[in-house]
């Protein structure tokens, strides 16, 4: 038993930690659609997803047999993290390109509001299987104790659709958070498409550096807000002292 719980726990950590690129990429998804209808896609396009997770879960053993070379060498995993790879680099790379040049701004996208809708959970569906196939079999080289792995999958899955919400919002009121998350997507994207062509990489070279560049951006956004709130204060006449 307390292997099983310690195996839980670190496995809760690896889903909870890709979860967070998980977040950015839905609310980057759902960033696109009504306000009002964010919150509805965000739950289906979850749910459905953590059944697509499931599935992968309970068929392990064909993930496992998925190494087998197909195509130039490359197996059925192999492509699907190199697809996967592609789109996360052209979706960052697009919406930094979006972002920084205002082009929403200037130019309101319009589509049927129903197929935007089905677009979007589509695509948070895809997205999600692409990052889920790489932390399952990682999770299978941990246990082939499933139960463990299923209980981390769900629990992850709680914690996410109660913060997809607060942090999607927030990184998109935040155009300097939104560009940090989208650079992070394209190292994903690239360590994605290495590990398709077979060369490693540690994950500790890529979440640690993720998690810095996360705090200095957190130290920035609170020195900037305290500034502006020293301007206002000054402005009104008010004191600006601090205690």
């Amino acid at each position: 038993m307390p292997d099983a719980i310690a195996t839980l726990a670190l496995l809760l950590a690896l889903e909870l930690v890709l979860g967070v690129d998980n977040i950015v990429v839905i609310s980057i998804i759902v960033s696109r659609l009504p306000e009002e209808a964010r919150k509805k896609a965000r739950f289906i396009g979850l749910s459905l997803a953590l059944v697509a997770r499931l599935v992968m879960v309970a068929g392990a053993s064909l993930l496992l047999s998925m190494t087998d070379p197909l195509v130039w060498k490359l197996s059925v995993r192999d492509l699907i993290l190199l697809l996967g790879g592609a789109f996360l680099l052209w979706k960052a790379i697009r919406e930094i390109h979006h972002t920084v040049e205002l082009i929403e701004d200037r130019e309101p996208v319009k589509a049927d509001p129903k197929k935007a809708f089905a677009s979007a959970i589509a695509v948070i569906v895809a997205v999600d299987i692409v990052f889920a196939l790489d932390s399952v079999i990682t999770a299978v080289g941990m246990t082939d104790n499933l139960t463990v792995i299923a209980l981390a999958v769900i629990l992850s899955f709680i914690v996410i659709l109660f913060a997809a919400e607060p942090i999607g919002e927030f990184v998109l009121r935040n155009p300097t958070f939104k560009i940090l998350a989208l650079s992070f997507l394209i190292t994903i994207g690239i360590v994605l498409i290495l590990e398709a062509f077979h060369h490693d990489v540690p994950k500790a070279y890529i979440y640690l550096p993720m998690g810095f560049a996360t705090g200095i951006q957190l130290l920035q956004w609170r020195l900037f807000r305290n500034q502006a709130r020293q301007q206002v204060g000054a402005g009104d006449g008010s004191s600006t002292d601090p205690q």
